[in-house]
């Protein structure tokens, strides 16, 4: 199977603590998406997002700089993950997010690409600078 990576920034003017708790709080991301969301903090902890369509774990976490999950859609290929990386840098005005995600798998890349945009990063800039 043939995978791309998505690599993406955007800037949200909070800081760098209320955005990894916008991804990382189960209660504050389940808000965010409109959906069941369940996250650990543990690492190799389940996540569970968009009532399950989103699930994997936690390889990494650093609170405040990085997160580290494994990622799979629903109706990607039985056992594929890809590897979602979250790096959060304070800015003047906020916190800048680099995210990168690897191993999405090419014929789904467009959907996960604009995805991120749409499901997330437009929805936290409104939860987070309301």
């Amino acid at each position: 199977m043939k995978t791309k990576k998505i690599e993406q920034e955007v800037e949200f003017r909070a800081s760098p603590h209320e955005v990894y708790e916008a991804l990382m709080d189960s209660k504050k991301h389940s808000g965010l998406t409109g959906s069941k969301c369940v996250v650990s903090r543990e690492i190799r902890g389940k996540i569970s997002c968009y009532d399950g369509y989103i699930e994997g774990r936690n390889l990494e976490l650093v609170p405040d700089t990085k997160i580290v999950q494994e990622w799979r859609a629903s109706e990607w290929p039985q056992g594929h993950y890809s590897r979602a990386t979250f790096e959060f840098k304070k800015t003047s005005s906020g916190t800048m997010l680099r995210f990168t995600q690897t191993g999405v798998p090419e014929e789904f890349f467009d959907d996960i690409f604009s995805g991120w945009h749409e499901h997330y990063w437009e929805k936290m800039k409104e939860m987070l600078e309301a």
